[in-house]
């Protein structure tokens, strides 16, 4: 029993390993935390105005979420564009390796 829950874990970890050493990932993260925060945002993210806080709170947590919404499109852009062509560059790659034509 013990040997097989080695062996479960220890395939877990290397699908975990796979998953984070992709090439795809980093960029894959970014757009997924892009779109979680809009979709946080559409769902009352700006909640926090109307409770009592203190001044310095409420145009703190203002200037956060300005500069996450100023820079979120562009951290989402770039992260699109850099996996279309991770992908564009993979599908050249395999077909050279196979001798066929890339249709793009």
């Amino acid at each position: 029993m013990k040997t097989l829950r080695n062996v479960a874990n220890n395939e877990y970890f290397l699908a975990a390993k796979n998953v984070v050493t992709n090439e795809y990932f980093p960029a894959a993260a970014v757009l997924f935390g892009v779109v979680l925060f809009w979709i946080l945002g559409l769902f009352g993210g700006l909640s926090l105005l109307s409770s009592n806080q203190t001044l310095l709170t409420t145009l703190s947590w203002l200037l956060f979420v300005y500069t996450a919404a100023v820079l979120s499109p562009l951290a989402g852009l770039l992260a699109v564009l850099d996996l279309a062509r991770r992908w564009r560059r993979n599908r050249q790659h395999e077909a050279e390796h196979t001798g066929g034509e890339a249709s793009v």
